[in-house]
């Protein structure tokens, strides 16, 4: 069959036309399925977090206060001791020979005293009848003068020597537990110098935290409420996440802001009977928050961030989303306060937000509440 130039095009733009046609009627996409939470108000109870220390109540570091070399540790690494137990000695037979040697030097300034008083007084009385050279009663006077002082000199000496014999033996401070020794028998250590161990108290235990200076009037209410660690108003959380089991109370607030972080340090005291809280950790303090108010709680997971700003999809008109910024509050398990932004009732997509954008007409699954 012959076609002219016309008939060829005429069939090729009729077939143009029919893809064309075909192409135009296609059906659109279904619109994309996605969950639906209702908001609501609920309880607004919820923790404040804030970074913290645990620190012990009292803690001192021992150090030598004379030199020489350590003959003797009486304590176990790690364990606990008492008030007033010995801990090392350094050089103790040193150190008594010295004591004994001095005691022996003041006995002598004793007896030199005895003589120059006899000496004196003989010759006092032989000057009241001029029997004696006015020169003689004034060296002897000289002497017992010397022999004064020289007393003296051996009793500060006694007293010298005695005080390195104490310091020769280090006992603790207080009730505690000490940690492991920096220094082993026969190290040579000098007075104020490095530090030999550490004991501290662990029964109870301190919590410090900083909070901003806005915040000091209520801790300051808290505290004189008097809230008892019954109360579980602080807990702390620890490294692993897990809720330390005893309670909190406040023992103090510091005297003073700290004026280039704006802060305010606070102290808290816990139980620590079973010594599972260790000086040195690091923890989050919990502060509970009783909100008798109601607010409105959203899922964490229907939030989307962007640029640091918050923003949520909200059902609107025809089933369309409409993208609205939120300012959120505190997160509650797996919700999270919304301050504003949101009404009561107002439905917004818990489920697929990735998916959406604005204006994006969506078909609406049972909400959730």
């Amino acid at each position: 069959m012959k076609y002219t130039i016309h008939t060829l095009s005429l069939l090729l733009l009729l077939a143009a036309c029919g893809e064309d046609k075909s192409k135009q009627q296609a059906p659109p996409p279904p619109p994309p399925s996605v969950g639906v939470y209702e908001v609501h108000l609920g309880a607004s109870t919820y923790f404040d977090l804030y970074p913290a220390n645990i620190v012990a109540v009292n803690q001192v570091d021992i150090r030598a206060q004379v030199n020489g070399a350590i003959t003797g540790i009486y304590f176990t690494d790690g364990q606990q001791v008492t008030k007033g137990q010995k801990l090392y000695s350094i050089d103790e037979q040193l150190y008594s020979a010295n004591y004994q040697q001095a005691k022996a030097n003041l006995n002598v300034a004793k007896a030199n005293l005895a003589k120059s008083q006899q000496d004196a007084d003989r010759y006092n009385d032989l000057a009241k009848h001029d029997a004696i050279a006015t020169q003689v009663l004034d060296h002897a006077l000289a002497d017992l003068q010397a022999s004064k002082m020289q007393l003296e000199a051996a009793k500060a000496n006694v007293n010298s020597v005695e005080t390195n014999v104490r310091y020769a033996t280090i006992y603790a401070p207080f009730n505690g537990t000490i940690g492991i020794s920096q220094v082993k028998l026969g190290t040579a250590v000098t007075a104020g110098g490095l530090v030999l161990n550490t004991v501290s108290t662990d029964n109870p235990i301190a919590v410090d935290f900083a909070v901003n200076e806005k915040e000091i009037y209520r801790f300051t209410q808290l505290q004189q409420k008097g809230f008892s660690a019954k109360d579980s108003l602080f807990t702390i959380q620890l490294p692993d996440d897990s809720v330390y089991p005893a309670s909190g109370k406040i023992a103090f607030i510091d005297r003073a802001v700290d004026a280039q972080t704006a802060t305010i340090k606070i102290r808290l005291v816990f139980d620590n009977d079973k010594h599972l809280l260790k000086p040195g950790m690091s923890c989050n303090v919990r502060v509970k928050n009783n909100g008798d108010v109601k607010q409105l709680l959203i899922p964490m997971k229907s939030l989307m961030e962007q640029m640091g700003e918050y923003f949520v999809f909200v059902i609107g008109d025809s089933s369309k989303v409409i993208q609205k910024r939120v300012n959120t509050g505190a997160i509650i398990n797996d919700k999270i306060v919304v301050k504003d932004g949101l009404s009561e009732n107002d439905q917004i997509v818990s489920d697929g937000v990735q998916r959406m954008k604005d204006g994006l007409k969506v078909k609406v699954v049972a909400p959730k509440k």
